[in-house]
């Protein structure tokens, strides 16, 4: 996250440099023009890959063989380090950077959409199919997916591991500060917006798989329509029922492959739907009835008898339960 913030810095202070302004100065809308963006993105990918390269040296390479936490505690001061850099430099107001293309809304299908996110679409589209070709087809794709899976194998074959895990953060924090680059038009450069959006990024990674690259993006694009319906609901309850989706997303596994818990949802469903007929009659229809305990457990019987005397199928036990 705080790479993401540092890629919308390092763009702002190229453009600001590009249009010959100071630091401090306000970015106007004809200083971004699409020539300086695209060289601000070269810089902002390069010094974003550094970045990386510093971060595996400094917090990760310490402490390779280390037991505990000691590399995620690292990692974490380097991310506050990033952070209180920024803060020093750029203060802790928002920084608004225009965008390139302008911020006309353009209207498509009756939804209103602005150049800067459309551009955001396709430069996700352009490095997921680049991402998925060099992973899959390219050798050194090959060689990042075999480090991930098995280092010392990897090193039998010749791999160097050492060269691919470096290029591994290199990438990683160029993306990241692409990322930075391509939001700050939407919500401003800011030094806090890393930790909300680099939450929203692992939970899709856990939604889709850290292992699948494919499974990542797919677990993107279902967190974001999940976020935007809920946003045409309730604005105010994008963040919390996200969220919620992926803790219950991380709890199914456990769920489903433990006994007590299984046994524990089938028997609140049980009664959840002996209550509900118990309710339809008695709430909402007014009606009195002490025979409810009875329709049960002839419905149970009826199931019972189908399926284990004369070999039903049990769906079609399960309607005939119903019927009687």
């Amino acid at each position: 996250g705080e790479f993401l913030v540092a890629g919308a810095f390092i763009a702002v202070g190229s453009l600001l440099l590009l249009a010959g302004k100071s630091h401090g100065a306000v970015l106007e809308q004809a200083d971004v023009t699409v020539g300086r963006y695209v060289i601000a993105l070269l810089i902002t990918v390069s010094v974003a890959g550094l970045l990386g390269v510093l971060l595996y040296f400094s917090a990760i390479r310490p402490f390779f063989g280390s037991g505990g936490m000691a590399w995620v505690m690292s990692t974490i001061g380097f991310g506050i380090v990033l952070q209180n850099s920024a803060m020093a430099v750029w203060g802790s107001s928002s920084v608004a950077m225009p965008s390139p293309l302008g911020d006309e809304v353009l209207r498509i299908a009756g939804a209103g959409v602005r150049p800067q996110e459309i551009l955001v679409i396709v430069t996700t589209l352009f490095v997921m199919t680049g991402l998925d070709f060099l992973m899959r087809k390219t050798k050194v794709g090959k060689a990042v997916r075999a480090v991930a899976a098995n280092q010392q194998a990897a090193a039998l074959m010749g791999i160097n591991v050492t060269a691919i895990v470096i290029l591994a953060f290199v990438m990683s924090s160029s993306l990241a500060g692409l990322a930075g680059l391509l939001i700050a038009p939407i919500t401003t450069a800011s030094v806090f917006m890393g930790l909300n959006i680099a939450l929203k990024a692992f939970s899709a990674a856990i939604v889709g798989g850290l292992s699948s690259p494919r499974g990542c993006i797919a677990g993107g694009i279902l967190l974001g329509c999940i976020e935007a319906l809920i946003g045409l609901w309730r604005a105010e309850m994008r963040e919390i029922t996200l969220f919620m989706c992926v803790a219950i997303a991380f709890s199914v596994p456990n769920i489903i492959t433990n006994e007590f818990y299984l046994k524990l949802i089938f028997t609140a469903g049980i009664y959840y739907i002996a209550a509900a007929g118990l309710n339809v009659l008695v709430g909402w229809s007014g009606q009195k009835s002490l025979g409810h305990a009875g329709l049960f457990a002839a419905g149970a019987y009826t199931a019972a008898l189908l399926t284990t005397q004369w070999g039903w199928n049990p769906w079609l036990a399960l309607l005939a339960s119903a019927t009687v």
